[in-house]
């Protein structure tokens, strides 16, 4: 049992991580990593040495991260972690491809994006219900409109009056 929580707590650990930021060259050491780290990354450890040191890198990050992590937090983590891997490949290389492309917005674009789905998903269910059922009968011309018209009242908003 513990080696199977080891197990899916390392792969949840890998899958957590984002995309590798200022990767050195070096690879990390097995025996520089602490006794916890090491009790995570575990199921990692015979192919450690041949890893490399960018991805060695995004593991340590995410043992850090799974170590500051609330019990709670980690169950939502381990449940995010399952819907992704129901997934099929098609859509987590497109969810990946979405996300590459939203990292790369101005940040002031990402939090509107945030805003946006933090108001969605604070509505009732029937009405984000409503909302997807609508936007999937929509044709793709009726899609590209609506996003147009969302966009245009974005950037042409009337500035208040002080």
């Amino acid at each position: 049992m513990k080696t199977r929580y080891a197990m899916v707590t390392a792969t949840l650990v890998a899958l957590l991580l984002g995309p590798p930021v200022g990767a050195q060259e070096r690879g990390i050491a097995w025996n520089t990593l602490t006794t916890a780290q090491q009790e995570l990354l575990m199921p990692f450890q015979q192919e450690w040495d041949q890893m490399p040191a960018q991805r060695q890198q995004r593991l340590v990050r995410g043992a850090a991260r799974w170590g500051d992590m609330t019990p709670m937090e980690r169950n939502a983590a381990k449940e995010r972690f399952r819907a992704w891997r129901e997934l099929s490949a098609d859509r987590q290389e497109l969810i990946r491809e979405r996300y590459e492309i939203f990292q790369e917005l101005p940040p002031e674009e990402q939090r509107r994006i945030l805003q946006n789905f933090e108001r969605f998903r604070d509505l009732r269910q029937d009405r984000r219900d409503e909302l997807r059922k609508r936007y999937r009968e929509m044709t793709p011309a009726e899609r590209r409109a609506l996003r147009d018209r969302l966009h245009d009242r974005r950037t042409h908003r009337p500035r208040p009056r002080d």
